[in-house]
């Protein structure tokens, strides 16, 4: 019999787990570091390694993933049927361990080539984008990139990567002197203004609930040679704006094209981070092995945005810890109960989150989903906590409320500035992002093979013996030289245009 079906491979990752991590299938009657199993156990699932009684926590991370619901036996399958959530103490102790980090001198900092801008922030991409204020207005966006995409112009602008249409489903019948308005006002600005934009035409219909000239005088843009705004009403029908927008856009293009690639120091990304279609690998390889990476761009003196908010639950007490102040930690607890809140009024619950892609790879709670996905923050201190798409202006390791919806999320953190994003996954995410390249990052190895076009980083073979420390140099490598301008796969394939996914908080009417 085959060695690796007699004796299958399994992972326990804290002393005082009471469950391993099934590394290979373990089938029935095997033995797993001297387990013997009373059924079988899906790879990524969870086998438990001692007894636990009905009500007692299960324990995985050296954290409580969960509570059994009956007794559960050494060699049984933990998962949905033996496991359930239900609320227990967390103890916060704000800001008791936050590290200090020894930032490097720039001298010894690693470099990229990017974009220096007028304002001082610094791009990896050179896109002109073309917003819209309303739904009403996106067809007519879409009118405009295409028409300059057929006209064969950008062939003669090779320094810039493309004009994309980023539209969106809302921007009136909201209430606009509320939350969902004043989200959405931040997120076009966001992107207006992200150091991978060099030129920005706005279109809306006219009549909307989102106004441009209100949105114009809330952060005093006025009309230039890299800023032009339309409405379809005001310009007089479809084709005219069509027209008035391509014009625009070729005489960005010569001004856009100005921009050229020099040494910055890598002090100047702000890397998004994201997981999406998890698995019970993701704690274990691809998000560990992002937070070391996460651990060097800090100590170069950069920036990473940890979010998804419904995706750290049961695991905030974690980052509260590394609070860099007790205000900050009392922030993030504050964003934790607006969301128990905001899902109570909606009639969902916390725990609705893992979906059944994650639970079909072995996550069984929210819980376990969460400490596994805040890995992806390294071990420094948690130096601020953003709202929804705010700039990001703090360096180091910091976090922004968003949805656990991965393009809502990473929505929100190009926004706030992000000019770079890692996406872990497990079970094979298709996403991609314009402005801002997105690096996808593979959980297990087989999900790499399987899903080699879309993947750019196999971390499986952590499990195979490769140091995570190792991975996330691997995985920092690989931030710089997107960062620089190399092609991830995401980018190669085209995805990006159709992921802006602004957060729709609030009443449509």
């Amino acid at each position: 019999m085959n060695e690796q079906i007699r004796h299958p491979r399994v992972i326990r990752l804290h002393a005082d787990d009471n469950v391993v991590v099934a590394v290979d299938q373990v089938a029935a009657g095997s033995l797993a570091q001297g387990i013997a199993a009373t059924e079988r156990v899906p790879r990524g699932h969870k086998m438990a390694s001692l007894p636990i009684a009905a009500g007692d926590p299960v324990r995985k991370f050296g954290q409580i993933i969960g509570f059994a619901s009956k007794s559960i036996a050494p060699g049984e399958w933990v998962h949905e049927h033996n496991v359930e959530m239900h609320e227990f103490a967390r103890d916060y102790r704000f800001a008791e361990a936050a590290p200090k980090v020894d930032i490097l001198p720039e001298e010894r900092r690693a470099t990229f080539e990017g974009f220096r801008r007028k304002d001082g922030k610094v791009g990896t991409r050179n896109y002109i984008g073309i917003l819209t204020s309303v739904n009403c207005s996106a067809t007519v966006a879409r009118f405009m990139a295409e028409e300059v995409e057929r006209s064969g112009i950008l062939a003669d602008y090779p320094m810039i990567d493309g004009v994309i249409a980023l539209v969106h489903g809302g921007g009136c019948a909201l209430d606009v002197k509320g939350e969902g308005y004043d989200i959405l006002k931040r997120t076009q600005w966001g992107y207006a203004t992200n150091p991978n934009v060099a030129g920005v035409v706005m279109v809306g219909l006219g009549c909307e609930g989102f106004q441009i000239g209100r949105w114009k005088d809330a952060y005093g843009i006025v009309e230039s040679d890299t800023f032009r705004s339309f409405t379809i009403q005001g310009t007089g029908g479809t084709r005219k704006t069509v027209a008035a927008g391509v014009d625009a856009i070729k005489s960005m293009l010569p001004i856009a094209a100005n921009a050229k690639r020099e040494t910055i120091p890598a002090s100047e990304l702000v890397l998004a981070l994201q997981c999406g279609g998890s698995d019970g690998y993701s704690g274990v390889t691809a998000n560990a092995a992002l937070g070391a990476a996460v651990d060097l761009l800090v100590r170069q003196g950069g920036t990473a945005i940890l979010s998804e908010t419904p995706e750290i639950y049961g695991a905030e007490h974690l980052l509260t810890r590394r609070a860099a102040s007790r205000a900050i930690g009392e922030k993030l607890v504050e964003r934790i109960k607006w969301w128990e809140d905001y899902t109570t009024r909606n009639r969902m619950e916390m725990n609705n989150n893992p979906s059944p892609g994650n639970k079909a790879g072995g996550l069984t709670t929210i819980l376990e989903k969460s400490l596994g996905a805040a890995a992806k923050g390294g071990t420094t201190a948690l130096n601020a906590v953003y709202e929804y798409a705010e700039p990001v202006t703090e360096k180091g390791f910091v976090f922004m409320d968003t949805p656990g919806y991965d393009p809502v999320s990473a929505t929100g953190q190009v926004a706030g500035g992000a000019n770079i994003l890692a996406f872990t996954t497990g079970r094979g995410s298709a996403y991609g992002c314009k402005p801002t390249p997105s690096i996808k990052l593979a959980t297990n190895s087989e999900m790499y093979r399987r899903m080699i076009d879309d993947m750019d980083i196999d971390c499986g073979d952590i499990v195979d013996g490769v140091p995570v420390l190792a991975k996330g140099q691997e995985i920092f490598d690989k931030v710089l030289k997107v960062a620089s301008g190399e092609r991830s796969k995401s980018e190669e394939l085209g995805y990006g245009d159709a992921e802006f996914v602004p957060w729709t908080v609030g009443a449509t009417m």
